[in-house]
């Protein structure tokens, strides 16, 4: 569940602090911080 925040944190700051992003680009951001939250997750074996 925190790796979920965090992930979920990160996806809003990207949104507030690129509003002008494209939708191509966040929905690109969102799949790289996934593949951060999967690499937590391992790294903190949850």
């Amino acid at each position: 569940m925190n790796v979920f925040v965090i992930w979920l944190v990160m996806v809003i700051a990207w949104n507030f602090g690129y509003p002008e992003a494209s939708p191509l680009q966040d929905v690109i951001v969102a799949i790289i911080l996934s593949f951060f939250s999967t690499f937590l997750k391992k790294l903190l074996k949850l």
